[in-house]
């Protein structure tokens, strides 16, 4: 009878925390508590440095799939020039390469690097090469295509140059197809709206 109540007692505690965690979701998906940052995520610099992208929180930020072999690589132009246009207001791109699509991004770390600053003088911060779906997805995609952080801009990676704006608080608000260029009025007007919103309050103010 011991043994089995041992057995019992691990089980029914699993239960009770699997509950108590469903429970709290709910009842923060109806007090309409805001999800996550999609900020609070580790990453790897594309010089191979550990990056906390929580550092970019209070800055409105651009996060894209970039790749250097595609007919879109161009938009890296229009991407630069959109950063040196607002940089000094308080907004970052983030650029991401990714071989998810026709090995249109087959090079390493370095040679992307060189690539984006030799050809299209990129000086916006650049990341190593990652996933951005299917079983490798990277944490920070699995949470920018879900419904969970990213509402009616989730949904899975179409293309490279995917463009995810974010606010001051690292809320997803709003999102650009691959097609739609960097110099687009659309994504000038919400990079805009963002930068003219207030900053979040200090932590623990």
């Amino acid at each position: 009878m011991k043994t089995l109540i041992a057995c019992l007692v691990p089980a029914v505690v699993a239960g009770v925390v699997v509950f108590l965690s469903m429970r709290s979701s709910v009842a923060n998906e109806q007090e309409g508590q805001e999800p996550a940052s999609v900020l609070n995520v580790t990453v790897t610099d594309i010089d191979g440095n550990e990056c906390n992208l929580a550092q970019f929180r209070g800055k409105v930020v651009m996060i894209v799939n970039v790749a250097s072999k595609c007919g879109l690589t161009p938009q890296y132009a229009a991407l630069e020039k959109l950063y040196r246009e607002h940089k000094d207001r308080g907004f970052v791109i983030i650029g991401f390469p990714a071989n998810n699509f026709g090995n249109q991004e087959p090079l390493p770390d370095p040679l992307i690097k060189e690539f984006c600053t030799s050809t299209y003088d990129v000086t916006f911060p650049m990341m190593s090469k990652i996933s951005v779906k299917g079983d490798d997805q990277h944490p920070l995609y699995k949470q920018l295509t879900s419904e969970h952080a990213s509402g009616k801009h989730a949904g899975e990676i179409k293309w490279n140059f995917t463009k995810f704006l974010l606010d001051r608080n690292g809320k997803v608000i709003a999102r650009f197809e691959p097609k739609t260029k960097p110099d687009d009025d659309a994504v000038n007007e919400a990079v805009k709206r963002a930068l003219e919103a207030p900053a979040p309050a200090p932590a623990g103010s």
